[in-house]
């Protein structure tokens, strides 16, 4: 019976415009927990999409924002370069 490796999560990096709507976001800490809990584990899960193609270039809803992020896996780094808060 093989076991499947269990991946190491992935760091959660902010570009500087995702930065700005981070930092304007009425509770963040709950943002940055939630991406935490859910793209740093399984970056391409969680009901995320590739855009233009790339499978690296993810898109997903986190948290009440809309996330458009890069993916790293050579040194595990979920990269988010853009953000839209909702509501």
């Amino acid at each position: 019976m093989s076991r499947r490796r269990r991946r190491s999560p992935c760091r959660i990096a902010y570009a500087p415009p995702a930065d700005d709507t981070l930092a304007k976001m009425a509770d963040a800490e709950s943002f940055r927990a939630e991406m935490a809990r859910t793209l740093a584990h399984d970056p391409y899960g969680h009901g995320s999409s590739s855009v233009a193609g790339e499978r690296d270039r993810r898109e997903a809803t986190v948290g009440g924002a809309i996330v458009l992020y890069y993916v790293s896996g050579s040194v595990l780094t979920v990269t988010v370069v853009r953000m839209v808060a909702l509501g």
